[in-house]
């Protein structure tokens, strides 16, 4: 009988992520290199001892199935417990698509109670950071809560991004709003709740009689909760963690993992981020390439210059190619005198030779695609024509082949498919 049962929020469409999320959910999203974002919440659960977990999926789940199959890279194929794919059904008098995050709980209800654990932790798929649960969860049972939560200040201007909370010198939530315009804390949730099982089903019940209910745990559960008077505390988090919701924050955190001293460390052996690997050769790096500050996957053969960048496994970067703040998915080829700068690229795309991706000064904001540093993306399986000159804040959307291209040069900010090539 374990004592907690985790489940793993991973149906978000993930919008905000654009291309990258377009043909996959978001938890499946690749991340430095090798790993899937999802990576990082199932480690945390195995690592922290918790064996029984249920991944919530919804959207575009094929690749995200693909990925977790019975869970052996987790050590989760097991007889008891182990990882269990929850997607929505349709039966003869209740369920749907999940509505909202306390939705989908609702609807695997049966699936956590079971085993009949202590606890129940509920975890969001789609942050990149390294928590032992374990600690959080003696916190929740030492105070005897309901309900604890995982937080961490974050800047006050970004503070309306997240629900936010004020405590009493016990930690004990008093006060709580989501995403408002105007946070009166700093201090944010995580994503990260562990119940008591009666507290979770008693919750999730109350917010069934509610017809005006979103179904969500931070705009609904948890104020209902608190105006009930239920016992939620926070527990403090100071360790690294990004919610890698947007392409700014997905490219930052791939930064933070370069440099001489990093801020997420992925070579610690005490704590292993497992990720199911596909076989592929050592590295190749060539006489006259250049690497620096990088990371470089199994199976990538550097010819030219890489440096502050994430190659994913298969890249091929050709001679005289540089590729300078960037993050380039599996099987991507840079071929010979491109360019490729502070750009996100997905798998397989070919970038011909000459190509200037990052071209130019101007900075003109891609108001749908949510760019405004820089950052330029290119979707999946897209073939640039050699010369062609890609400005910044561009969206090349997957697909494109050579001769969709009708122009050698796209302007900073425009987006790019094979309708409007």
């Amino acid at each position: 009988m374990p004592r907690t049962v985790a489940v793993i929020l991973a149906g978000g469409e993930g919008r905000r992520l654009s291309i990258l999320s377009q043909k996959r959910a978001k938890p499946a999203v690749p991340f430095a290199g090798k790993y899937r974002i999802i990576d990082f919440t199932l480690s945390n659960c195995v690592n922290s001892g918790i064996y029984h977990v249920g991944i919530a999926t919804q959207y575009r789940p094929r690749s995200l199935h693909d990925h977790i199959r019975v869970g052996r890279p987790w050590d989760l194929d097991r007889a008891t417990g182990g990882v269990t794919l929850l997607q929505p059904y349709l039966g003869r008098s209740d369920s749907d698509w999940y509505q909202g995050t306390a939705d989908a709980i609702h609807q695997n209800l049966d699936f956590i109670r079971r085993p009949r654990p202590q606890d129940a932790l509920i975890l969001s798929g789609d942050h990149i950071y390294k928590m032992n649960y374990d600690n959080l969860l003696r916190f929740h049972r030492e105070y005897q809560a309901d309900c604890t939560i995982a937080v961490r200040h974050v800047p006050l201007d970004e503070a309306s991004r997240y629900g936010v909370m004020v405590v009493d010198e016990d930690y004990r939530v008093i006060e709580f709003e989501e995403k408002s315009p105007t946070p009166s804390s700093t201090l944010a949730s995580m994503g990260v709740y562990a119940f008591t099982l009666d507290a979770l089903g008693q919750a999730l019940h109350d917010d069934l009689q509610d017809p005006h209910s979103e179904r969500d745990f931070g705009k609904n559960i948890i104020p209902r909760m608190l105006a009930q008077g239920q016992r939620i505390y926070a527990f403090p988090y100071s360790g690294y963690w990004v919610d890698v919701g947007t392409v700014q924050a997905y490219w930052e955190a791939h930064m933070d993992l370069l440099g001489d001293e990093p801020l997420l460390d992925l070579l610690d052996r005490d704590w292993i981020i497992h990720t199911r690997s596909e076989e592929c050769p050592p590295v190749n790096i060539r006489t006259g390439a250049t690497v620096s500050h990088s990371l470089i996957s199994d199976g990538c053969v550097i010819e030219g210059s890489v440096e502050f960048s994430v190659l994913s496994p298969g890249v091929q970067v050709e001679r005289g190619a540089v590729v300078r703040h960037s993050i380039i998915m599996n099987d991507a080829i840079i071929h010979a005198g491109a360019v490729v700068d502070r750009s996100v690229i997905d798998k397989r795309v070919t970038i011909g030779r000459d190509v200037h991706l990052g071209w130019g000064h101007d900075y003109t904001v891609n108001t749908l695609g949510n760019l405004a540093t820089g950052i330029t993306l290119v979707g999946k399986n897209a073939k640039l024509p050699p010369g062609l000159r890609v400005g910044r804040n561009c969206v090349l959307t997957g697909d494109l082949q050579e001769s969709d291209f009708a122009a050698e040069t796209i302007p900073s900010g425009a987006i790019v498919s094979a309708m409007t090539a």
